[in-house]
């Protein structure tokens, strides 16, 4: 996840962000992450920490890939192609922001890897994402859903949007800062609808882009209703609703 920018840095790189803010986001293009549950402490693993979920995102433009892993150290999408309804991904870990490796949390969370389809492709019908991650090759399959308008390649409307990945688990897209990542402060659900409440901070320098953020909430599996769920966003410049697809 970037560092925060000093303000005249940000102010001095708005002229270009108003230029392309109306841009398509291309197929490499990668959102921050944060997670509402930080699973196990440091060195713990488990069984499943080698899988790879996935799900789509705004109305049928964007992918998102979930891995687990350190919760600092969030993996970045480096190449997308397509092939029919078959789309390659290839995940890098992220770069260090001075020489060396970059220094990573030791615990083990899910952690969500934004990245837009490649034009073609048709949201509409099942997906194959064939993802490679160093030494971790894995397909995941993404049933289409009929009723996105969204195409691969078209302009973004910059709305929050949410689509499962896992029983009770789901991964949320909003727009703003790249340096300035929703932060969850509670979470509650039941049955067909949820509430996300986000630390609202009018103190904060943020980075003046406009970047997709991908934040995963966990409600627990078999708590809620994931054929129809409605997600209440509160705080954080957040509030309204999103109806969760997949």
């Amino acid at each position: 996840m970037e560092s925060p920018s000093r303000v005249i840095a940000a102010l001095s790189s708005l002229a270009a962000v108003l230029l392309v803010a109306g841009c398509t986001i291309g197929p490499g293009a990668t959102g921050s992450q944060a997670t509402s549950n930080p699973s196990s402490g440091p060195g713990q693993s488990t069984d499943d920490s080698d899988d790879v979920e996935g799900t789509l995102l705004d109305d049928g433009r964007m992918f998102a890939v979930v891995t687990w892993g350190s919760s600092t150290c969030v993996p970045q999408v480096d190449t997308v192609t397509t092939e029919g309804q078959t789309v390659s991904v290839t995940l890098v870990e992220p770069e260090s922001e001075g020489d060396g490796e970059k220094a990573c949390t030791a615990d083990l969370a899910s952690r969500a890897s934004v990245g837009a389809l490649p034009e073609g492709v048709d949201p509409t019908k099942e997906i194959t994402l064939q993802v490679t991650y160093g030494d971790v090759v894995d397909d995941v399959d993404l049933d289409g859903d009929p009723s996105f308008t969204g195409t691969p390649g078209s302009s973004t409307e910059y709305a929050p949007t949410a689509g499962w990945f896992d029983d009770g688990s789901l991964v949320l897209l909003t727009w703003g800062s790249s340096s300035c990542a929703p932060v969850v402060e509670d979470l509650e659900g039941s049955g067909a609808s949820g509430t996300a409440t986000f630390a609202t901070d009018d103190d904060q320098v943020c980075t003046m882009d406009m970047a997709p953020r991908a934040t995963i909430l966990e409600f627990g599996e078999d708590a809620v209703d994931d054929d129809a769920f409605t997600l209440t966003l509160v705080g954080g410049g957040l509030d309204g609703t999103v109806e969760v697809r997949g």
